[in-house]
């Protein structure tokens, strides 16, 4: 487990688990046959380096730790960390951290990595950013979503679920649905559906952008009010001009704007 006393390395034995903590947003997997899908897509490596975040009580942790080459579990919960550290005594592949996933350097544990895990819902959207943060290190990501952040993730323009999210993700990565999942799946269930995306980063950008910084920001201001037309939502930051220079109508509302044409806005502005 790492914490102020580093990392815990060693094999998974059977442990009474303490509670669920609700505040954290906890459902812990628990059906085999869900756990069975998940690891056949995410296809494990024996010369993997994974991040799995959120391993809660080992449900992936158990089938993943045998068959790739290091394993780091990413665990906020105190209590979760130190029994899944105390259960690792002769697995050499498992280190344990004992940290909050939106502060975890992805990067810092390998070049080349996989990640995968069981997002906690309620932080699901700013954990995805944090990923993003860290595509250049990512070779693929399998992650347990609420169906609807699911939807978000891979929606087309168009569509009401298509947003900053969908626009985020998709200039980085390109993505697929991979499973729904039931709420009796999880202890507790959960009030909604879920789902597993796997998402890929692309290593070099299909869409292209000069400024991520400035692309964030022109992404949220374009959805930051949806039923504005984009000349209206990015006034004082795009002129009509530009708008048209880059083929997007300026009564189009964002919903209705492809990826593609937000990065060209994006870098147009860069480059004035």
């Amino acid at each position: 487990m790492r914490d102020s006393t580093g990392p815990t390395t060693g094999t998974i034995e059977t442990v009474t688990h303490p509670p669920v903590r609700k505040a954290l947003g906890q459902h812990f997997l628990h059906r085999h046959n869900v756990i069975d899908a998940i690891i056949h897509h995410f296809n494990p490596q024996d010369d993997d380096v994974v991040v799995e975040i959120g391993p809660g009580r080992g449900a992936l942790t158990e089938s993943i730790a045998p068959r790739v080459a290091t394993l780091h579990a990413v665990e906020f919960d105190r209590r979760l960390a130190e029994r899944l550290a105390a259960r690792a005594r002769d697995l050499p592949t498992l280190v344990v951290h004992r940290t909050d996933a939106l502060c975890f350097d992805y990067c810092a544990v390998g070049g080349h990595i996989r990640v995968i895990g069981n997002l906690p819902y309620n932080i699901s959207t700013p954990l995805l950013f944090r990923l993003l943060d860290h595509s250049q290190c990512i070779q693929d990501m399998t992650l347990m979503l609420q169906k609807e952040v699911a939807e978000r993730v891979l929606a087309e323009p168009g569509s009401k679920a298509y947003g900053r999210l969908s626009v985020m993700v998709q200039q980085r990565c390109h993505g697929n649905f991979v499973l729904r999942v039931a709420p009796d799946a999880f202890t507790p269930p959960p009030k909604v559906d879920s789902a597993v995306v796997k998402l890929v980063p692309d290593p070099v950008p299909r869409i292209p952008v000069n400024d991520p910084k400035r692309f964030f920001e022109l992404v949220k201001k374009a959805f930051s009010q949806r039923r504005k037309t984009l000349h209206n939502a990015l006034k004082g930051l795009v002129s009509e001009e530009e708008l048209e220079q880059c083929s997007i109508a300026p009564n189009a509302r964002a919903e209705q704007i492809s990826v593609a044409r937000f990065a060209q806005l994006s870098n147009r502005m860069t480059s004035k």
